[in-house]
């Protein structure tokens, strides 16, 4: 069961300036955030933002400077240390087979590095995954918990946007709609939740304003680009046999398209109000996102 939060909160960023007021305060310096998956789609816009907002920034990545590998659990401490926040991304994702052991780990890890505060990216309405939310939480450092919504850009910098160039999203969605989420405000409650204590051990479903369906988005997407996108609704053996043929290991292939059938049976068909609750503001539009991507739009 997914967790709703109806406390009253805003927070913009006057969170980012609490962090470091009570930092310089203190003669201690900038204070420094890990951000683990530093280059995916959420990982590189909070590190640009915290960047930005003066904060050391530990852009973890496989091949980067500060170097971090979910598959290398000798690589965690290393980059732990010294670092007062941390973004945990987890890949490939916390209902995945191994996750509830990492992130106990991991938690374990920043526990003895003396983390301050976690801020976790969860799945919405994936009940595998809560159990990795708790497993992070077990080692005592405070965690928040931001469970996202199917991002939608999906459609632009993930696997989905192969298919656009063939003018085809072929998914198996079927009719079922859902609350597509912008990584950009994605990235803005991150931030808020990092750079604000207020937010520590609270969990937040972060959600688009409007369900939308895929075929409903390939219309989004067809008069922002000024082309036509066709929906393409495939069988979930047909999805699972086209990724095998793209060179998908079976049992991966398997999996996602469980994860896929379960996120998309019509239980996530609902928006939240997670983005006022923290920013106090709505959230972007997926016709603003496709406006964004494919018609020059702001």
């Amino acid at each position: 069961m997914t967790e709703q939060n109806t406390t009253e909160h805003r927070s913009t960023t006057t969170g980012t300036t609490d962090v470091t007021d009570a930092e310089h305060a203190a003669g201690s310096g900038p204070v420094t955030v890990l951000v683990t998956a530093a280059t995916g789609k959420t990982g590189r816009r909070v590190v640009k933002r915290l960047t930005a907002a003066g904060l050391r920034v530990r852009a973890g990545s496989r091949t980067g400077e500060t170097v971090f590998d979910w598959e290398a659990p000798d690589t965690w401490a290393p980059a732990l240390k010294g670092a007062d926040l941390v973004y945990v991304n987890y890949f490939p994702d916390l209902a995945a087979p191994g996750a509830i052991a990492a992130m106990r780990a991991f938690g374990r890890d920043a526990a003895a590095a003396g983390v301050r505060r976690l801020v976790l990216l969860s799945g919405r309405g994936e009940p595998e995954a809560v159990f990795s939310e708790g497993a992070l939480a077990d080692a005592g450092v405070p965690v928040t918990v931001v469970r996202g919504a199917f991002f939608a850009q999906n459609f632009s910098e993930g696997w989905l946007g192969e298919g656009l160039e063939q003018g085809e999203i072929a998914f198996p969605a079927g009719d079922t709609g859902e609350p597509f989420v912008d990584a950009e405000d994605l990235a803005d409650v991150l931030v808020a939740a990092l750079t604000d204590e207020r937010h520590a051990g609270r969990t937040y479903e972060i959600t688009g304003p409007r369900v939308v369906t895929f075929a409903e988005a390939a219309a989004e997407i067809s008069r922002a680009a000024g082309r036509e996108i066709r929906y393409i609704p495939v069988s979930g053996d047909e999805y699972r046999a086209g990724l095998e043929a793209s060179g998908l290991p079976p049992a991966e292939a398997a999996w996602l398209t469980e994860l896929f059938g379960m996120l998309l049976d019509g239980h996530n068909a609902s928006t939240t109000d997670g983005v006022r609750e923290v920013l106090g503001r709505e959230p972007r539009d997926f016709a603003d996102f496709a406006r964004r991507e494919w018609g020059g739009g702001n």
